[in-house]
């Protein structure tokens, strides 16, 4: 059964997004960007909330830029050809190689599990991300904690959540203090 994994940036006081709702603080140096890209081709599809879709709409054009170094448009390229299932109660559309769903979100983790493949099924976007966990959905953890302290802003995880038992499975520090840590949750 294909798993589903939740990775993203968080500041070390536990924040995806700061009090101003910015993620600068966020930026990757070149090893880190490389690890995102290749965690990425270990995804079969994302799924994604409204405002991270739209966050995201900047590398639907930015791939046709060619003084982009390539990295960069490798990184474009991985992300466009990506399926998305985008859960949205205010889009009416969406652009790309997305779907847009307005709910079910059980059930369509039910269905991707079901599917032929050995790629990730990844969830991001933080009200997303909470929702999953809440319905235990979630198998793997993969947070990459940046030194910085935002003092508020949304947080990784909510915090009236559930007890959850992880695994460590792996960790890795990069040139510019991120260290990546990766937990399997334990059932």
């Amino acid at each position: 059964m294909r798993r589903v994994t939740c990775s993203m940036g968080v500041s070390l006081d536990g924040y995806i997004v700061g009090p101003d709702g910015g993620f600068d603080w966020t930026d990757p140096d070149d090893g880190l960007f490389r690890f995102v890209t290749d965690e990425t081709r270990r995804i079969d599809v994302y799924l994604l909330g409204r405002r991270l879709y739209e966050t995201m709409l900047y590398w639907e054009t930015i791939g046709e830029d060619p003084s982009l170094d390539e990295a960069t448009l490798e990184w474009a390229a991985l992300w466009n050809s990506l399926p998305k299932v985008v859960f949205s109660t205010t889009l009416s559309t969406v652009r790309g190689n997305a779907r847009l769903l307005s709910g079910g979100l059980k059930e369509e983790i039910a269905r991707l599990r079901a599917e032929p493949g050995d790629g990730d099924i990844a969830i991001g976007g933080a009200t997303l991300a909470a929702a999953a966990a809440a319905a235990d959905l979630i198998d793997e953890y993969r947070i990459r904690v940046h030194p910085v302290l935002v003092g508020g802003g949304v947080p990784f995880f909510p915090r009236k959540e559930r007890r959850v038992d992880l695994e460590f499975v792996e960790s890795r520090t990069f040139g510019s203090g991120v260290v990546h840590l990766r937990h399997r949750v334990v059932r």
